[in-house]
């Protein structure tokens, strides 16, 4: 179950940006930035690493990759707590987004009841 989540099922807590966030670490950007370029096969500049957390405000970094998660502004534009609250559970976003993060998935299932 999501610890200290964001509304996608991510544990933010577990999340190694969020972690380096947190601890104001450059060298770990640069390395999660590297890491994640070649997984996900674009390129990911270390400074859209840095992320405190989909509940975390201004001027603190929300949202993936340096720009608004999408996830993030669909649940706030929904007036929901997590995307498990939400009546389109799981969209077309979500599932493409459980492919790099299948414990997202199982996180907002659980939360669901399911």
């Amino acid at each position: 179950m999501i610890e200290n989540g964001g509304y996608c099922g991510i544990d933010c807590a577990k999340c190694p940006a969020f972690i380096a966030t947190k601890a104001d670490d450059t060298e770990a950007y640069k390395k999660i930035a590297a890491d994640w370029s070649e997984m996900y096969g674009a390129e990911i500049p270390p400074e859209n690493i840095p992320c405190a957390g989909c509940f975390a405000s201004s001027p603190e970094p929300t949202g993936c990759h340096a720009g608004e998660c999408e996830i993030r502004a669909c649940a706030i534009e929904k007036k929901v707590l997590t995307c498990a609250e939400c009546p389109e559970f799981a969209c077309d976003r979500l599932t493409e987004f459980f492919t790099y993060a299948p414990e997202a998935k199982a996180n907002l299932e659980a939360r669901r009841g399911g």
